[in-house]
């Protein structure tokens, strides 16, 4: 069994079954891409890393509250949603994709893990007849688009909820324009791997 030593390095609070849990979505997306393109081959070997970790950077920015209610928009193999709900168990994940064999796989891997806060469907994001206190991605697509699909479905529950997503290159550029308050975090204030030196979370607040 592969060991997550980054994960446990960085997040020593996690529990035993945690750290299993997020060692086993490892083992299982490496299986998984043998037969489906869910990550970038030449990233099979860096998983933890380039995809656990980076997914987790999200926790480090923000604890999501009991009761959360998350999207995971172009979820793919499952990044950031799994991950996250493994730290979160408290709070309700929903991962969409509009790729049905994707979805479907995820499916798989959710009841391999037995985790009972989140759910994946297949769909776009823009049909969706629900509200989220959070939308998360992760490289989906640019960020005024993805902001035009996400905006209704962030309620106004509380005045910090709206998208926070996981982006790199040159946010700056392609955050230009936009009218909501936006901030942009380093990835690398977090963890101290070269992979995150031009890694960013970006949280846009939904307030009125």
């Amino acid at each position: 069994m592969e060991s997550l030593q980054y994960v446990a390095a960085y997040f020593p609070e996690l529990s035993q079954q945690q750290h299993t849990q997020l060692t086993n979505y490892h083992n299982l997306l490496a299986e998984s891409n043998q037969q489906l393109n869910l990550i970038s081959r030449k990233d099979v070997r860096h998983i933890e890393i380039h995809h656990i970790l980076h997914s987790l950077s999200i926790a480090k920015f923000k604890t999501f509250a009991k009761q959360d209610k998350v999207l995971d928009v172009g979820t793919g193999g499952g990044l950031p949603g799994i991950p996250l709900s493994i730290l979160f168990p408290e709070v309700q994940f929903i991962l969409i994709d509009t790729i049905e064999k994707k979805v479907k796989r995820v499916q798989w891997m959710i009841e391999q893990l037995q985790l009972n806060n989140v759910e994946a469907i297949h769909g776009r994001m823009e049909k969706l007849n629900q509200t989220f206190d959070y939308v998360v991605s992760r490289a989906v697509t640019q960020m005024p688009k993805l902001l035009a699909w996400s905006r209704k479905l962030i309620n106004k529950r509380k005045k910090e909820n709206g998208m926070i997503m996981l982006k790199g290159g040159n946010v700056q550029h392609e955050s230009a324009g936009l009218s909501y308050p936006i901030e942009i975090f380093p990835v690398s204030t977090y963890f101290g791997e070269p992979y995150f030196e031009k890694k960013y979370i970006v949280y846009i607040k939904m307030i009125n």
